[in-house]
């Protein structure tokens, strides 16, 4: 490699960004958190697939492409309890901290502003931190081509679809459509079917849909601007605030909007809404889970051969196989 690609790479790397969203509420799996942790903290900040928290297994995977410095986490405030004790070495600037839960939007959307008012030029790539990856190595170096992807087509948002085992009716699926610049693997997207009953699921599996992971890639730029075409004054209610950011009238400001604010879906209300702007990435040779409700849970340990000991005796009985 020449010393100008060197120089190339290094710059590119520079303005690479990562979101970990984790200030959802998991009230879906609370009655399998509050077994395994004891009191009423949100999937994010348990344990439940070995011995470190799903926040943390993101957090390391993310690390793995993404500097330190460079990684941004949106949180709740109301959950200090819970993920101040695991963040305690990120800088304060690092957490994007919600006065309450209002919905992925306003989650994603608060962060890419963080991040443009410092850096406009970034690549940015938002993870949940709620899932079960197989192989975080090969998951990565997906991430990685789609960022690559995303610098040669900017006015696309990158979706990273999964390869599906089976006829999910719990998760949302994204429909390819033509492959984009003659690539096999990134196609345009034609549309998403979102829980599909048993049927269309099957449909969907032998038409060759892909499970949707909510993992996005793209310039800031792109997803801001996608943002305000699909919901133009949700979008103004937070750039009215952008001057404010980093500053110390930045916390009232945005507890002010929070109260106000109905709780938006980016999925239903963004993604759904422009696919002409979307890309998806097709991903094999890795497993996924949403680990959204307890069966899913268990299923992904036993992909993993694990056996917690709060599966034992007292755990939920519940079908772990497909």
């Amino acid at each position: 490699m020449t010393q100008q690609a060197i120089a190339t790479t290094m710059s590119e790397d520079a303005k690479e960004w990562a979101v970990i969203l984790a200030g959802g509420d998991g009230t879906r799996l609370r009655s399998l958190t509050r077994q395994i942790a004891g009191d009423e903290r949100p999937k994010q900040f348990c344990s439940l697939l070995g011995n470190s928290t799903l926040l943390e297994d993101t957090r390391r995977r993310v690390g793995l492409k993404f500097s330190p410095e460079r990684i941004l986490y949106v949180v709740n405030g109301l959950h200090e309890p819970f993920y101040a004790p695991l963040l305690t070495s990120v800088p304060k600037q690092n957490l994007v901290v919600q006065s309450r839960n209002r919905g992925t939007a306003p989650a994603i959307l608060y962060g890419l502003l963080r991040i443009a008012t410092v850096d406009p030029d970034a690549s940015v790539a938002c993870f949940p931190s709620d899932h079960y990856i197989s192989d975080d190595e090969k998951f990565m170096a997906y991430v990685g081509a789609a960022l690559d992807l995303a610098r040669r087509k900017p006015d696309r948002v990158i979706l990273l679809g999964m390869e599906p085992g089976h006829p999910e009716v719990e998760y949302g699926w994204i429909e390819p459509a033509e492959p984009l610049a003659g690539r096999s693997r990134l196609f345009a997207v034609r549309r998403f079917w979102e829980k599909p009953h048993q049927v269309l699921a099957r449909v969907l599996l032998l038409r060759g849909c892909l499970w949707n992971s909510f993992v996005m890639i793209a310039s800031v730029a792109a997803l801001l601007e996608m943002v305000e075409s699909a919901m133009p004054e949700f979008y103004r209610s937070f750039a009215r605030l952008s001057p404010l950011l980093g500053s110390r009238a930045e916390t009232k400001a945005i507890g002010t909007l929070y109260e106000r604010m109905a709780e938006i879906n980016f999925s239903h209300e963004i993604l759904a809404r422009r696919p002409e702007r979307l890309a998806v990435l097709k991903v094999t040779g890795v497993r996924w889970n949403d680990l959204g409700e307890p069966k899913r849970v268990l299923a992904s340990l036993d992909m993993e051969g694990i056996r917690p000991h709060w599966a034992d005796a007292d755990a939920p009985q519940v079908n772990v196989g497909f």
